[in-house]
């Protein structure tokens, strides 16, 4: 049975009150702003994709063990669980992080579910700073492994791969790849170094300025044996137990987000006055504020719902962290709607840092499925 608080102890206060001081001291809104849009030519959408981070407040944020949060310590990590992971997230959501953060998290959550070396190996570098990325995704936009891009050929002792993966987050940033791919013997993952001969990165453009995304592309890749996380046909399930904690993390962050564009939405409604009083004084601005705290929280409680039985591997992990998911999504479209709306002439600036947030969530709102892709598949799981 769940605890009141979802297993939210002291130790998960700790990381989120450390996240929430470091990220305001080292990234406030105008250190964002000035990072990701300072140049109104990002908004070009025939330019070479941005590539903004700051590479020595990643090194800080190595030092701080966010990497190695929830590795365990005979890796070099930290040890602790996706109940103090989703805070750290929520909390790096709220100051929408642009850093390869997110998608080394998701290739650590898939690797923390594959037995054997190659996996023990590479949350080890994780732990150390490494990056990492996951190429799951088919050019459709499939998650299902099954639908992969990549097919694998047995070569020697090793596996030769080609094709591509899309849809890869962070793969500008990340050091090595955690890739599937279809062989004659079922789904397979391996690792891959993102410089290695045969691989290209293509970025993609998008909307979001705090991530980067890119297609994937291996020409003969060639993967030696100890570099395989899941043997052929063992890939499917280890990605099948790695996708609640994914789902979790991604609705994590978009609460995160939520927050500050609640936060900010509702400041902004006690300093703007018209009619000679200030705009939250009316009850159209008031509702639709109060409705994004409780979209938020609604969210929120399902994050740490799902978290909770992540770690106490609970039967309905699945279920509840595809309802976080959904409900998330929905809060960052609610949201973001109306903190540009709420915000009035000014919110449509690319001055303000509201159209950071509209585009992140935007792009987190999609990200593994929006709210409707995962009430289809609550229903398909609760019908089987």
């Amino acid at each position: 049975m769940a605890s009141d608080d979802f297993g939210f102890g002291e130790d998960a206060r700790m990381v989120r009150d450390l996240a929430r001081r470091f990220l305001a001291e080292n990234l406030g809104v105008d250190t964002l702003h000035a990072l990701v849009a300072g140049n109104a030519t990002a908004a070009d959408a025939a330019r070479t994709p941005p590539l903004a981070w700051d590479r020595d407040l990643w090194d800080r944020i190595v030092e701080l063990g966010w990497t190695g949060l929830c590795i365990p310590e005979n890796a070099g990590g930290v040890g602790m669980g996706r109940i103090a992971l989703a805070a750290l997230v929520e909390e790096t959501g709220r100051a929408a992080l642009p850093a390869p953060l997110m998608a080394t998290l998701f290739a650590t959550q898939v690797l923390l579910e594959a037995p054997g070396e190659a996996a023990h190996a590479s949350l080890e570098e994780i732990a150390r700073g490494r990056t990492a990325a996951l190429a799951i995704t088919n050019s459709r936009g499939s998650w299902d492994p099954a639908e992969s891009d990549v097919r694998g050929h047995a070569a020697g002792l090793g596996t030769t791969l080609g094709g591509t993966a899309s849809f890869v987050q962070g793969a500008r940033k990340a050091d090595f790849l955690v890739v599937s791919a279809r062989t004659d013997d079922g789904i397979g993952l391996y690792r891959v170094a993102a410089n290695a001969p045969g691989v290209a990165v293509h970025p993609d453009h998008i909307l979001d300025l705090t991530r980067d995304q890119a297609r994937v592309s291996f020409d003969h890749v060639e993967v030696d044996a100890a570099q395989c996380i899941a043997a052929p046909g063992d890939g499917a399930s280890v990605l099948a137990h790695a996708w609640p904690a994914l789902l979790t993390l991604v609705a994590a962050d978009l609460c995160g987000a939520a927050e500050w564009q609640l936060q900010t939405t509702a400041e902004y409604a006690r300093v703007r006055t018209q009619f000679e009083r200030p705009i939250g004084f009316f009850q159209a601005v008031k509702h639709p504020i109060v409705n994004m705290m409780i979209e938020v929280d609604r969210a929120r409680s399902l994050v740490y719902a799902a978290a909770e039985a992540i770690d106490s591997k609970s039967d309905d992990a699945l279920r509840l962290a595809r309802m976080a998911k959904a409900a998330a999504s929905d809060a960052a479209s609610f949201c973001s709607g109306r903190s540009v709306q709420l915000h009035g002439g000014i919110g449509f600036t690319w001055d303000s840092p509201v159209h950071i947030y509209f585009k992140r969530q935007k792009h987190g709102q999609f990200l593994f499925g929006d709210g409707i892709a995962q009430r289809a598949a609550l229903a398909s799981q609760m019908a089987a």
